[in-house]
């Protein structure tokens, strides 16, 4: 198979969609694989290094996407690149398209396969491809909470892990999973007073324990929630639900309990975010502030250390890469029913029901798509 690696161009994003010894991998396979010049560059991963792992370096995105039958992204496509796309062709890439009905058009338009990778599942309901970025977000959050909270960034002033003789500051974590696990294991490590809510409390058990009570677990409520905000100096947004998007868990209103200066963290800005006062920035200009409170709502957070990401993440896809490029799209798909979950457009038709659902769209089982091929499926 022909697969293709374009450069990321959203804000600030370095990450690219293999690394060279992923294309060593493939081309071993016998696939054959085109990298756009300078696409891991700024990482440390250079032309010379995908070029001597088999890889053919070529020097536009136009080509890759005029020329490759699978084309391996990190981040949604942007408008210019969905243009591009055409049918009987893969992508496989982040989608977060329920709080996105304009890249859901361009992607519908285009008769593409589309595969994100946030939706694939794993074992126990897992999500394996999530799970690599959500740990990056999750510990990247705090040290960007607390950079938030520097005085000259127009915090508060308070050092979260405290000093002797002052308390430490405090971080509520909004979500148990596995951003916000990995946000409150880092705030811990930094001597803060850690709260996390959460709606299962099987989960809360298991935090409780995992850190054997010095991380305090409460059960989320509107009335939890608001209470926390009161004496909270970060709060981190790190609750999902596959596929949809977030639910609003702090509304303006309830920026009104909390201290000034204080910061909101919103990890789950890519699917639309849980702060109702959210809306997605960029590392170039990540914050703002609403009634005295700094919001942080970088929507590709885990680009900021993105040579970091970049392995941890491929770590996790390569497999995925493998199975389609081996037996081709469709028969990947049929054949495991964990990638056929990453399914959310098929040949002109959407096949995500979170996503029909949040913007009010006709749906099609994966199944059923697949077995009429797409476009001749009413939806």
């Amino acid at each position: 198979m022909l697969i293709g690696v374009p450069k990321e161009i959203k804000n600030h994003e370095y990450r690219i969609g293999l690394t060279p010894a992923g294309v060593r991998e493939l081309v071993s396979a016998g696939h054959h694989v085109l990298v756009e010049t300078q696409g891991g560059t700024a990482i440390g991963l250079t032309d010379e290094q995908y070029a001597d792992a088999g890889a053919e370096v070529v020097a536009t995105a136009a080509e890759i996407f005029e020329r490759a039958e699978l084309v391996v992204k990190v981040k949604e496509p942007q408008p210019s690149e969905c243009k591009q796309l055409r049918a009987n062709q893969t992508l496989f890439t982040y989608l977060h398209l329920a709080p996105d009905p304009e890249q859901t058009k361009l992607l519908l338009a285009s008769g593409a396969t589309c595969i994100a990778y946030e939706t694939v599942t794993g074992l126990n309901n897992s999500l394996p491809l999530l799970a690599p970025m959500s740990e990056v977000a999750g510990r990247m959050s705090i040290q960007e909470a607390a950079l938030c909270l520097e005085k000259s960034k127009g915090g508060s002033g308070v050092l979260l892990g405290g000093v002797p003789g002052v308390e430490a500051g405090k971080v509520v974590v909004l979500g148990g999973g596995v951003v916000g696990l990995n946000a409150a294991r880092m705030a811990l490590g930094l001597g803060a007073d850690v709260t996390i809510l959460d709606r299962s409390l099987p989960r809360l058990r298991q935090i409780d324990e995992l850190f054997d009570g010095r991380i305090k677990t409460l059960y989320s409520t509107t009335d939890a929630i608001e209470t926390q905000l009161r004496t909270a100096d970060a709060v981190i947004g790190a609750v999902l639900v596959p596929g949809a998007s977030a639910p609003k868990l702090v509304t303006r209103d309830m920026l009104g309990v909390m201290k000034p200066g204080s910061v909101l963290v919103d990890v789950a800005i890519d699917q639309g975010g849980c702060f109702e006062t959210s809306r997605a920035t960029t590392h170039q200009d990540p914050t703002y502030v609403v009634d005295g409170i700094i919001h942080y709502c970088v929507a590709n957070m885990p680009g900021g250390v993105a040579r970091t990401s970049t392995f941890a993440l491929t770590n996790a896809t390569l497999p995925f890469v493998m199975s389609l490029a081996n037996k081709g799209a469709e028969e990947a798909l049929r054949s495991d029913a964990h990638l056929l979950n990453g399914l959310n457009v098929y040949r002109g038709v959407l096949t995500m029901q979170a996503v029909a659902d949040a913007q009010g769209l006709g749906f099609v089982e994966p199944t059923e798509a697949l077995k009429h091929g797409g476009l001749q499926v009413s939806a």
